[in-house]
């Protein structure tokens, strides 16, 4: 029995960590796309302005 607390202790701890790993992806990804969407509408505003 004693085993098997050990093995769910850290089968749940690594899952904790990949719990963190993925949401910090995941706001990493959120992060890159906004400032993306945000230097893609600057490019548009300059080209604009110069065709313009």
């Amino acid at each position: 029995m004693d085993n098997l607390i050990l093995f769910l202790n850290s089968f749940l701890s690594y899952l904790l960590v990949m719990a963190v790993i993925v949401v910090l992806g995941g706001v990493a990804i959120f992060i890159g796309i906004k400032l993306r969407k945000n230097k893609n509408k600057q490019l548009e505003g300059e080209n604009a302005t110069r065709v313009g």
